[in-house]
């Protein structure tokens, strides 16, 4: 089943181009503190590491990964928090 990025209600938009690991994860991680469980982020990026680092992320703090678009840049991530 395909998700709609339209339909995702997103709390919190998180512009992280141009940087370098590991400052998109902190960015995220950072701005994640401030939401409540349940609410998604969605993030923009461009440093390739983010493909991996997102998805790692979610898997070790229990997030969902709700959609990522990694085909192309800039890189799509919509992470729901636990």
């Amino acid at each position: 089943m395909d998700i709609d990025p339209e339909t995702i209600e997103v709390a919190i938009e998180v512009d992280a181009s141009g940087l370098r690991c590991p400052e998109p994860l902190m960015l995220v991680r950072n701005k994640m503190m401030d939401m409540q469980s349940g609410e998604v982020i969605k993030v923009v990026a461009t440093d390739p590491s983010t493909s991996w680092d997102f998805p790692n992320f979610c898997k070790f703090l229990k997030h969902e990964m709700v959609l990522s678009k990694t085909d192309g840049t800039p890189f799509l991530y919509w992470i729901r928090k636990k």
